[in-house]
C-alpha cells in the first residue's frame, strides 16, 4: 500500500479531523534527561489546562511507566490485533496525563493491510479528538524508526547537555535528518533545549554553538526553547516514581519545565501547522513503505 492510498483512506474517513498537537522529543544519545522532559513538560501542559497523552516509542526501555510507576495493560498493537479501543491503551498517569505504550506494534505497521490501516487511523482519529497535546517520546540516538518519528512530525524538541558527547552526538542526529529524503524543511521545525546546564548563561552558549555548526554545514538552523539547570530535585523525584514538577513545584528544574511549556504555547508557536496524530502514522508508514521499495 502506497502513500497516495493511504491518503485516500484518511480522506475517505469524515470524521477525521487532525487537532491534536504532535511534539517528539528526542536525543542524540541516551541519558540526557529526555523522558524527563517529555514527563514534565506533559504535567505542565496539565497545570495550564490542556489535556496531553505521551506515547512512549522508546522501545524497550519503558521509561514513561517507570517514571509514573504505572503498568500498562495494553499497547498501540492491541488496536489492530486485539481490537482494543484508543482509550483501552491509554493508562491514566499522574494529574490526568495519559500515557500509550508503543510497544513492539509500530515496528510492524508497514505490513498491515489496508482493513488494519483503516482501523488504527480511526482510533488514533479519535485520539485527535480526546487531547490537545500527543508528546512522542522517542529512543536515543541514530536509528531508522527515529527518525521516520522525526521527518513526521512538525515539531521536534531536541534535548542536549553541556557534555562534548551529547553535542556531537545531537549534530550527527540533525545531519541524519536534514539529510533524510523525506525530511521537508518547511514542516519540521527543530527546537532545542539545554538541559543539565549549570545556569542560564552556559544553556545559551550551548545552543549558540550547535546552532552555529549547524547553520555553516547544514545550512539550517534551530530555535532555542530554553534550558533546564542541573537540580538534585529532579533525581530524587525519579528515585521516587513522581515527576519533579509534581513533587516539587518550587524547584528551579519544574519553573525551568513551566518557562519552556509557557513558551511552547505562545501565540506563534500554537499557530504552527498541524497534521494530527492519524496523519502522523500514515507519514511514519508512508516512510517505511517507501523505504522497502528501494530495499528491492
Amino acid at each position: 500500500m502506497d502513500q497516495a492510498e493511504q491518503l485516500r483512506i484518511i480522506k475517505a474517513n469524515k470524521q477525521i479531523r487532525p487537532t491534536a498537537r504532535v511534539i517528539t522529543v528526542t536525543s542524540g544519545k541516551g541519558g540526557v534527561g529526555k523522558s524527563n522532559m517529555s514527563i514534565n513538560l506533559a504535567i505542565q501542559f496539565r497545570k495550564m489546562g490542556k489535556r496531553v497523552v505521551i506515547l512512549d516509542a522508546d522501545f524497550g526501555l519503558a521509561n514513561i511507566e517507570i517514571m509514573f510507576g504505572a503498568v500498562p495493560k495494553h499497547n498501540l498493537c492491541d488496536l489492530v490485533y486485539e481490537g482494543k479501543s484508543i482509550s483501552d491503551i491509554i493508562t491514566q498517569g499522574p494529574m490526568g496525563v495519559g500515557f500509550i505504550s508503543g510497544g513492539s506494534g509500530i515496528a510492524g505497521m508497514s505490513n498491515l493491510g489496508k482493513d488494519a490501516l483503516t482501523c488504527i487511523i480511526q482510533n488514533l482519529a479519535e485520539l485527535d479528538a480526546l487531547t490537545d497535546v500527543i508528546i512522542v517520546d522517542t529512543g536515543a540516538g541514530i536509528s531508522d524508526s527515529v527518525l521516520e518519528f522525526l521527518v513526521a512530525s512538525g515539531e521536534v524538541l531536541l534535548v542536549t547537555t553541556p557534555e562534548p558527547t551529547s553535542i556531537t552526538d545531537s549534530y550527527s542526529l540533525l545531519k541524519a535528518l536534514y539529510r533524510h529524503p523525506r525530511y521537508e524543511e518547511a514542516y519540521t521545525k527543530v527546537k532545542m533545549v539545554a538541559n543539565r546546564v549549570e545556569n542560564v548563561k552556559e544553556g545559551q552558549v550551548l545552543f549558540d554553538k550547535l546552532n552555529a555548526v549547524v547553520t555553516r554545514y547544514l545550512k539550517t538552523s534551530m530555535e532555542y526553547l530554553g534550558c533546564v539547570p542541573q537540580d538534585p530535585q529532579v533525581v530524587q523525584a525519579v528515585m521516587q516514581q513522581v515527576p519533579v514538577s509534581i513533587q516539587n513545584p518550587g524547584a528551579k528544574s519544574s519553573q525551568a519545565y513551566q518557562r519552556i511549556a509557557e513558551k511552547l504555547c505562545d501565540k506563534t508557536q500554537e499557530e504552527q501547522p498541524r497534521r494530527g496524530m492519524a496523519a502522523f502514522f500514515s507519514h511514519i508508514i508512508g516512510t517505511r513503505n517507501g523505504a522497502a521499495k528501494q530495499s528491492r
